[in-house]
C-alpha cells in the first residue's frame, strides 16, 4: 500500500513539474510591450536551457526528492552558485541533513539553518585551492550513521563500509560578530562553515548583498512539504497512514502464517511407530509400510489442532489497505468510465472528489518551485555577463543580465489547479461541449485549441486551417465586381475617396445594378466609409493648420497626448480628441449634403423597382391562380355532363326493358 502511494505520487509529480520542454514559463508584470514580451520570451528559453541543459543534476535530484518527499514529508533544495563549476547548482537535501532550531517555523524566518555536508578529501582540498576554504589540516573521520540512515540502508540492501569523509557543518545564521558588529545592535547574517571533527572555522562570508541597507538574509534553501505538520517540518504518508500499513503488513503475515501451518501441519506420534524411509518424503500416488504397534494407525498420530486462514483477518486487511488508498488517493478516477453525456457540474465534483488531497500537495510543491525558480533568477542576475550568448537546437541565442529584472515573474509551468493530464482533458472536453451547444457566443477554435493542449498536441495551429488574409487597398473596379458578387469590400485611409465615391456612384445608377437590392445596399455602405475616412483626412489637415497658428492649443494637444499614453500603458481606452471629432462631423455633414441627392435617386428607384417587380409577380401568380381555377370548373361542368347523359340512357334502358316484359 505505501509503495504503491509513493510510487504512483512520484510518477505523476514528476511529469508534471518536470516536462519534455522545460518545467519554466515567464508572465510579464505591468504594461505588455513588444520589447517586454521579447525580454519575457529570452527569460523563459535560457532558464528552460540551463535546468534541462547545462545543469545535469537539477532532473535526477528533483526525481529523487520527488520519492523521498512522500515518505519523509519534508524534503529541501539548496541553491546556489558553484565557484568550481562556475554554474548555478540545485541539489536535494534530505530531512536528515537539515538542522533547525526547535523554535523554528518557517525556512524563511529561521535564524539559524545547518547544513551537514558530506566531502570527500579532493572536494575539500579543491574548496581549499580556489580560496573558498581556508587552507588548513583538518582530517577525515568515519561517517556516523543514524536511525534513519541504517533503516534507509536495510531496505536498499546496502551495508556500510565505514568510508572516510569529511563532514562539515555549513550554519546560516545571524550573528554580531566583534569588529564587524551592527552599529544598531542587529545581528547580521553570516554564512560559516566548520569542520565537524575539529571544530576549525573553514570559512566566514557575509549572507547579505553589500548595497543592502537592511542587510537581509540572502536565501538559498526551498523547503518542499507534502503535508503541512503542526511545527517544522511537514507530514509525509508514514505519519499518516503508517499505523494502517503497518496493520495490514501483520495482518497478511498472519494470514500467510496460517496458511503455511495449515498446508504442512505438525503434531505428535507413538514412540513405537515406526515408517519405513521415513526421512523421504512421500511422494504422489505412493503407499508406505508403517509399524503400529497399538493396532490401529490413527491412535499413533495426534496433529496439532491448526486452523485455516481467518476471513475475520482477511476482512480488516483489506479495511486497512482501502482507507490508506483513499487518503493517498492511488484508487482509480472515476472520471470517464460512466455517461460521457454528464453535466459539467457533475464531472467538476468528481474530479474534486477523487483529487483533492493530491490537489492540495501539488500546489505546496507548485508554490515550493516557484520559490526555488526565483532563487535561480537571482543567481543568474549576479553571476551573468552583460551578454551571455548560448547555442540551443535550430540556433543561437543570447541573454542579457538586464533581462532578470522585475518586470518578468518567473513561475513553473505546472498549473496549480491540476496536477493530472486526466484532469486537464476532462476540463477542456467539458468546455468544448459547452462551447459546441452555443457556437454563436463562444470561440470554437480557442476551444479546439485548449483541447489539443490538454491533449499535449504540438504544434497546433498546424492542424487548424489558416486565418483568411486581411483585406487590403485594391482599385474601385475590383471592388465593384467583388460586391456585385456579394463580397463586401474596405476603404483604407491612403486611398483617393473623392474618386471611389465617384466610380461606386456611377456603378450603382445602373439600371441592372439597381435591379438587385442587396448589391445596392452593399455599395451604399461602401461609400459612408469613404466618406469617414475622406472627412477624418481633412479633419486633420485643418487641424494641423489650426495648430501651426496657435501655440496654446498645441500646447493643450500636447497634453492630451501624453494623458492618452499614460491611459494606453494603463490598459485604457485613449480619450477622443473633441475638437478633431467636430471637425470630422462637420466635414461629414457637407459631404452628405452634397452626395444625398443622388443617394435619394439611387435608393428610390431601387425601392421602385423592387415594389414594381413584387407586384408583377404577385399579379402574375394571381392569374395563374384564376386560370388554374376556370380550368378546374369547366372539367367539373363537363363531368356533370357526362354523368346526367349516362343517368338519361340508363332509364331510357329500363322502360324499354318494362315494356318489352309487358307486350
Amino acid at each position: 500500500m505505501m509503495a504503491e502511494a509513493v510510487t504512483q505520487f512520484q510518477a505523476q509529480a514528476f511529469k508534471e513539474l518536470l516536462p519534455s520542454k522545460g518545467p519554466v514559463k515567464t508572465q510579464i508584470m505591468g504594461a505588455v510591450t513588444p520589447e517586454v514580451e521579447m525580454q519575457s520570451s529570452r527569460v523563459q528559453e535560457f532558464m528552460n536551457y540551463q535546468i534541462t541543459t547545462e545543469m545535469e543534476e537539477y532532473t535526477p535530484e528533483m526525481d529523487q526528492l520527488l520519492f523521498y518527499l512522500p515518505l519523509a514529508g519534508s524534503a529541501f533544495k539548496k541553491v546556489y552558485y558553484d565557484t568550481m563549476k562556475q554554474r548555478a547548482c540545485s541539489l536535494f537535501v534530505p530531512v536528515e541533513d537539515l538542522l533547525v532550531p526547535y523554535s523554528a517555523s518557517d525556512i524563511n524566518t529561521c535564524e539559524r539553518v545547518t547544513h551537514i555536508v558530506k566531502m570527500t578529501h579532493n572536494e575539500v582540498r579543491a574548496q581549499q585551492l580556489s580560496g573558498a576554504y581556508l587552507d588548513i589540516e583538518i582530517k577525515p573521520s568515519e561517517m556516523s550513521v543514524t536511525d534513519v540512515e541504517d533503516k534507509t540502508d536495510e531496505l536498499e540492501g546496502i551495508e556500510n563500509t565505514s568510508d572516510m569523509m569529511y563532514e562539515l557543518l555549513e550554519f546560516h545564521v545571524s550573528l554580531d560578530l566583534p569588529g564587524f558588529e551592527d552599529p544598531d545592535g542587529m545581528h547580521i547574517p553570516y554564512i560559516i562553515t566548520i569542520d565537524k571533527t575539529s571544530s576549525k572555522i573553514l570559512s566566514i562570508r557575509r549572507n547579505y548583498r553589500e548595497d543592502d541597507p537592511l542587510k537581509q538574509k540572502i536565501q538559498y534553501f526551498v523547503h518542499y512539504k507534502f503535508l503541512p505538520g503542526l511545527g517544522f517540518y511537514g507530514f509525509g504518508l508514514i505519519h499518516m497512514i503508517g499505523g494502517l500499513s503497518r496493520t495490514a503488513t501483520a495482518a497478511l503475515r498472519q494470514l500467510i502464517d496460517a496458511g503455511t501451518l495449515s498446508n504442512l501441519p505438525a503434531g505428535f506420534k507413538a514412540r513405537g511407530l515406526r515408517i519405513r524411509d521415513d526421512e523421504t518424503p512421500l511422494e504422489p500416488g505412493e503407499f508406505r509400510d508403517v509399524d503400529a504397534p497399538g493396532g490401529a494407525l490413527k491412535d499413533s498420530l495426534v496433529p496439532l489442532p491448526y486452523k485455516e486462514p481467518s476471513q475475520t483477518l482477511l476482512a480488516l486487511m483489506g479495511t486497512c489497505v482501502d482507507a490508506g488508498q483513499r487518503f493517498a488517493s492511488t484508487t482509480n478516477l472515476q472520471v470517464g468510465e460512466g455517461n460521457q453525456e454528464l453535466p459539467v457540474g457533475t464531472t467538476m465534483a468528481l474530479l474534486e472528489q477523487g483529487t483533492r488531497v493530491m490537489s492540495a500537495v501539488h500546489k505546496r510543491l507548485h508554490y515550493a518551485q516557484k520559490t526555488e525558480f526565483k532563487i535561480l533568477a537571482r543567481l543568474f542576475a549576479e553571476t551573468l555577463p552583460a551578454e551571455y550568448p548560448y547555442q540551443i537546437i535550430g540556433g543561437d541565442q543570447s541573454i542579457k543580465q538586464t533581462d532578470f529584472d522585475g518586470r518578468i515573474d518567473i513561475i513553473p509551468v505546472s498549473d496549480p489547479n491540476f496536477f493530472s493530464m486526466s484532469q486537464r482533458i476532462s476540463l477542456a472536453q467539458q468546455e468544448l461541449q459547452l462551447v459546441q451547444s452555443n457556437p454563436e457566443i463562444h470561440n470554437i477554435k480557442e476551444a479546439y485549441r485548449r483541447m489539443y493542449e490538454a491533449l499535449g498536441t504540438e504544434n497546433v495551429d498546424t492542424l487548424f486551417l489558416p486565418d483568411p488574409p486581411p483585406p487590403v487597398p485594391t482599385d474601385p473596379a475590383l471592388e465593384n465586381a467583388g460586391m456585385l458578387m456579394g463580397m463586401p469590400a474596405t476603404a483604407f485611409p491612403e486611398q483617393d475617396h473623392a474618386t471611389h465615391i465617384e466610380i461606386h456612384l456611377a456603378f450603382v445608377e445602373n439600371k441592372y445594378v439597381q435591379a438587385n437590392p442587396a448589391t445596392v445596399s452593399m455599395i451604399v455602405s461602401h461609400v459612408l466609409q469613404h466618406v469617414s475616412l475622406l472627412a477624418q483626412g481633412q479633419a486633420e489637415q485643418e487641424l494641423q493648420l489650426q495648430l501651426q497658428q496657435n501655440p496654446e492649443l498645441a500646447m493643450q494637444m500636447q497634453q492630451q497626448e501624453m494623458m492618452n499614453q499614460q491611459a494606453a500603458a494603463q490598459g485604457q481606452p485613449p480619450m477622443p480628441n473633441p475638437m478633431l471629432e467636430n471637425m470630422k462631423a462637420q466635414t461629414q455633414l457637407e459631404l452628405m449634403q452634397q452626395l444625398m441627392p443622388r443617394l435619394d435617386d439611387i435608393l428610390n428607384t431601387g425601392e421602385g423597382d423592387a415594389i414594381t417587380q413584387l407586384k408583377a409577380q404577385e399579379l402574375q401568380i394571381r392569374a395563374q391562380e384564376n386560370a388554374d381555377d376556370k380550368e378546374i370548373a369547366e372539367k367539373r361542368l363537363d363531368l356533370d355532363e357526362e354523368k346526367l347523359k349516362s343517368q338519361e340512357d340508363i332509364a331510357a334502358m329500363k322502360i324499354e326493358a318494362q315494356r318489352n316484359k309487358g307486350g
